[in-house]
Parts: structure tokens; C-alpha cells; sequence
């Protein structure tokens, strides 16, 4: 079994918001994956006293967890509970219902002798290669099917559709966006190999058109995940300089988790 992962921080002096785990079970039948990509704050702090990277990591480590200790819990469960807990942890001290509390995107994926379970919320990317070399890039895409007269400030994106309905949904305080996840089930003997992306990889796909998402993964495959963020980081500087500016931040937290699962067992 290969699994690498990579995450690097968009500005070296700035924390890294993204999380990444893999989990293995002492029993050796199968394992999960967990990305989040933090919601950079706004400069009044969004109404906590903890960064972003606080809530990730803690977030992170609750569903690092939960999908390897209940394994038979369904991921939008597991989401709901860990969003319970993190909640719970700072509700003395931070107005959770500020818009803008900490948040993230999240991609999770569990496989299992007999199954490949999945959960994308939000704009990052979990990409499925399946055994006859099919790739399959699974999303949630609320928001890039919103108008850009939507998203033209912050301030209009907090108060008309982040997280709300219409708009689109981020793990913050609330447990039952869970339920706004995408999820699904695959049949286990019919996955090669998965990835996670956070957007800041994904932009060679989504926003520098360098390829599609079968040649991601199979770049993954042939060079692993830092050539791809290697990739990425050449591709935002030879960017930045050019007119007029690209919305959003010139460099991003870029993370990936890349996994080629073993051959499925044989049936008892």
C-alpha cells in the first residue's frame, strides 16, 4: 500500500490552515483519509478567540478518530459528531454564530475490505481512480455554480450565502451541515487509488488548465504529491505578475493526500 501526503503553506510566514491525516487500524483492514481547508478569518477575528489553525487541528483530529474507531458509522455521522465536539470546546469563550467562526472544507474517505465511502463539503477535491484506469473527480460545486456578482465582497458572501440555503455550506459550528455533504459509497474491488486536494493543489487543474483531473492523478502516480505542489507554486509566480489580477490570494495552503490501495482480498 502507498500513501504519501504534502502540505505546505501558501505564505512560509503565515501558519499552515489545511489539515491532513491518513488512518490505519492495528487490524490492517483498510483505513481513511481526512483533508480540511481552513476558512481564512476575517481581520476582526470572526468572533473567536482561537485561530484557524486551532479549530483545523482539533476538527482534524476528532475525524482522524471517529472514522477508524466507529467504523460502522456513516461519515456524515462522524462529521456531525466531530463538529459537536469542536463546538463544544470553545463555546464558553467565541460567539459560534458569527459567520465567520472558524470553518473549513472538508474531504473524508474510508475504505474497507468490501467498500470505498466518501464526504466532500465545500471546494476541495477527492478524485477516485478506479481499477480499469477511470478517473472520477468527486465535488461539491455549490459554489463555483454561483455568480460572481455573489461573491464580489466578503461582507455580500457572509450575509447572503455562506452557509445558507441557495448558496454553500462549510463545516463551522453547526453539526447538521452534514448533512449538506456529498457522500457516497463504491464498491471497494472497483478502486486503484485516491487522492485529496485541497483548492491551492487543485489549481492546476481548476484554475491554470494544466491538464484535467485524469492527468492529476496520474501525475500523482508517476511523481507524487510535492511535483504537483511544486507545480502549482511555479505556475502562481510566473501568475502574479500578469494583468489584470486573478481574484484571490496569488499563493494558498496547498494539500495532498494520495493513497493506492491494495487488491481487495479474495471473498472468505
Amino acid at each position: 500500500m502507498r500513501t504519501e501526503l504534502v502540505s505546505e503553506p501558501g505564505d512560509p510566514g503565515r501558519p499552515n490552515e489545511d489539515f491532513a491525516s491518513v488512518g490505519l487500524p492495528a487490524s490492517g483492514q483498510g483505513g481513511s483519509l481526512v483533508v480540511l481547508d481552513g476558512v481564512t478569518p476575517p481581520e476582526d477575528g470572526g468572533g473567536c478567540l482561537h485561530s484557524v489553525p486551532w479549530f483545523t487541528a482539533r476538527l482534524g483530529g476528532a475525524l482522524t478518530e471517529l472514522t477508524v474507531s466507529l467504523p460502522d458509522v456513516p461519515l456524515a455521522e462522524l462529521l456531525s459528531r466531530a463538529l459537536t465536539r469542536t463546538a463544544d470546546s470553545h463555546a464558553a469563550t467565541c460567539d459560534l454564530s458569527h459567520p465567520r467562526t472558524p470553518q473549513a472544507t472538508v474531504v473524508l474517505a474510508r475504505w474497507s475490505p468490501g467498500s470505498v465511502e466518501y464526504l466532500v463539503l465545500s471546494d476541495s477535491a477527492l478524485l477516485v481512480e478506479s481499477t480499469d484506469g477511470t478517473a472520477t473527480a468527486l465535488l461539491d460545486d455549490r459554489l463555483a455554480l454561483l455568480p460572481r456578482s455573489a461573491l464580489a465582497t466578503d461582507a455580500l458572501v457572509d450575509a447572503t450565502v455562506r452557509n445558507r440555503e441557495g448558496g454553500f455550506f462549510t463545516a463551522a459550528a453547526d453539526p447538521s451541515v452534514a448533512a449538506r455533504a456529498v457522500t457516497g459509497t463504491l464498491p471497494r474491488d472497483g478502486v486503484r487509488a485516491l487522492a485529496a486536494l485541497t483548492d491551492g493543489a487543485a489549481r492546476w487543474v481548476e484554475r491554470f488548465h494544466e491538464g484535467d483531473w485524469a492527468d492529476c492523478l496520474a501525475l500523482l502516480r508517476a511523481e507524487g504529491p510535492r511535483s504537483l505542489v511544486h507545480r502549482v507554486r511555479a505556475l502562481e509566480r510566473a501568475d502574479a505578475d500578469r494583468l489584470p489580477p486573478r481574484r484571490g490570494k496569488t499563493h494558498d495552503d496547498a494539500t495532498v493526500v494520495y493513497v493506492e490501495l491494495p487488491p481487495s482480498p479474495p471473498p472468505a
